[in-house]
């Protein structure tokens, strides 16, 4: 019999994907502090079951699907996207920045939480249909559907140009 890991392989592996965790943390839910809070949860849940891991190599992809359960948990929650208060109101925008980056991610706000989700895990975690319905809960014929809504929402948003070129699809569709 294996033995359990040791905190030891649990920090280095935490060290290890935490970038990559709250890159998409961060695609998923477009702010960054609820980002973080999302990575922080999955890896407290994915500690609580540390023991039970038989494989260290394991961690990354165990920790990135309680992510993304939780993220789905999130997401069903009403109250999940509620205001939230500041002391200071941000300005309003003078200008816009022109750069691919922020249009994007902009764009990516714009869209439904299940959209999103969707969208970052097909094109930018490069997961097929089938990865995606798994990692959502959800059927293949959702992730289709949702897929087609969030794509053309953003063509209008961002061009026929910008979107054709990411949904040219993959060896995964």
């Amino acid at each position: 019999m294996t033995r359990p890991p040791t905190d030891a392989e649990f920090s280095e592996m935490v060290r290890a994907s935490w970038p990559s965790l709250y890159r998409t943390a961060y695609l998923l839910l477009g702010d960054a502090a609820e980002a973080e809070d999302l990575v922080q949860s999955a890896l407290t849940k994915t500690y609580a079951s540390w023991s039970k891991v038989r494989c260290v190599d394991a961690g990354p992809g165990y920790a990135r699907t309680v992510m993304l359960n939780t993220a789905t948990s999130w997401f069903r929650r009403r109250s999940w996207r509620n205001e939230r208060p500041t002391e200071v109101l941000p300005e309003a925008a003078t200008s816009i920045d022109e750069a691919l980056r922020p249009t994007l991610l902009d764009a990516l706000s714009r869209l439904a939480p299940r959209q999103r989700a969707v969208v970052v895990l097909r094109f930018y975690e490069d997961m097929s249909v089938a990865e995606t319905a798994a990692a959502l809960a959800v059927h293949e014929g959702t992730v289709k559907s949702q897929t087609s809504q969030a794509l053309r929402r953003l063509r209008a948003l961002l061009g026929d140009d910008v979107v054709t070129v990411a949904s040219t699809g993959g060896p995964h569709d």
